[in-house]
């Protein structure tokens, strides 16, 4: 089943996940954050973090699951971010724990009776920050107008320590290479106006996991719609469950599916669509990749999005955990949009740490940036 090939892929994902220690609360308490869910009913499409988090809400998952959820992967059960059990919900789990859709029924039934207490608010929102970014004086442009670029990196769900280490390394590389000013962070109180407009563009680095309070949401939307630049890696786009639908339906344009696990890891080759963009100066027509190649249940074409590249399916399997058929016949790998004023690129490139070497992706990661770094209204077809 789709659900349960989901949750499998990232179970056996799992050897690359290295958790660390949770960002703090801010020290007053939920008031200080508005976290998305804090005053949110518990349901069978809360995130699992949070019925694991709630004592009262365990006890109920634990009665209708019965002892597959003692057999559950302990990276399925952390209730400190990074984890799992922030980018699922106990109905996206359901296949995995062999769970029938009845008792999660009868769990979202007991579950909607509880009240959310303030421990369970302090809880939500514990993994959520409002720390600023300390910037010197002077940011922004410098002197030679050299682009600003803000390299976000909190993840609250998965966390792929070598994919995301090889993304960071390249974006600071490129930096050295082309005078480029990077600031890098993983606190989501950065998101706020005052200092995103004082860089030309945000790069989401393998953000995996809901990372913003409300008032950051609006603020890196306020930023993007108004003409900022957004480009996204690889598993900012690969969540099986997202709980802010204008990020994965409108800024990112695609919901995932699911990956190949037979083998995860696999040649397919990819080819140029527009090859007169800027984005594509300097890359071949197609070329063979090794890497994780991701499907999606929703076309980005759909959300307006120029599709720079796409993958040939008969290069490679589709097939994925309990068969799953991965097949989307057209199959868009990167593409880019225009979001209000601003521009967005994302690349669905990038799980293996080998593939950010490659001379096509470095050099498909610069144009990107280039482009997005413009500050200059986004016109469609660019």
């Amino acid at each position: 089943m789709k659900r349960r090939t989901l949750i499998a892929c990232a179970a056996l994902a799992a050897s690359a996940f290295t958790p660390h220690v949770a960002a703090a609360a801010a020290p007053a308490g939920p008031a200080q954050l508005d976290c998305a869910l804090r005053d949110a009913p518990f349901t069978a499409d809360s995130p699992l973090i949070d019925l694991l988090l709630s004592p009262d809400a365990k006890a109920i998952v634990s009665r209708e699951m019965g002892p597959a959820l003692d057999r559950a992967p302990p990276r399925f059960l952390g209730t400190e971010a990074p984890t799992f059990a922030a980018i699922l919900t106990l109905r996206k789990a359901a296949g995995f724990f062999g769970m029938p859709a009845e008792a999660v029924d009868r769990a979202d039934g007991e579950l909607r009776k509880l009240k959310v207490t303030e421990a369970d608010r302090v809880a939500r929102c514990a993994r959520y920050d409002d720390t600023p970014l300390d910037l010197p004086a002077q940011k922004g442009k410098d002197r030679n107008g050299a682009p600003s670029l803000l390299l976000f990196e909190k993840i609250n769900g998965f966390k792929d320590t070598p994919g995301f280490d090889a993304a960071h390394a390249l974006i600071m590389d490129l930096a050295r290479e082309n005078g480029w000013n990077v600031v890098a962070t993983d606190k989501g109180g950065a998101i706020r106006p005052e200092t995103l407009r004082r860089f030309d563009a945000v790069i989401w680095n393998n953000i995996s996991g809901d990372v913003l309070t409300l008032t950051q949401r609006k603020a890196l939307q306020g930023y993007v719609e108004g003409g900022g630049g957004f480009f996204a890696v690889h598993g900012s786009a690969g969540d099986p469950v997202y709980f802010w639908d204008w990020y994965a339906d409108t800024l990112i344009g695609a919901r995932f599916a699911g990956h190949p696990m037979a083998p995860q890891f696999q040649d397919a080759r990819i080819r140029i669509e527009t090859p007169s963009s800027p984005l594509a100066a300097g890359l071949p027509a197609e070329w063979t990749m090794n890497d994780e190649w991701y499907s999606f249940s929703t076309n980005p074409r759909k959300a307006g999005a120029s599709v720079l590249a796409t993958l040939d399916e008969t290069t490679y399997s589709l097939k994925g955990i309990g068969g799953q058929d991965l097949h989307m016949g057209d199959h868009p790998l990167v593409w880019s949009n225009c979001i209000g004023k601003g521009r967005m690129f994302y690349s669905a490139i990038g799980h293996r740490p080998e593939t950010y070497s490659t001379p096509e992706y470095r050099t498909m990661v610069k144009n990107a940036l280039t482009w997005v770094s413009q500050r200059k209204a986004c016109e469609r077809g660019q």
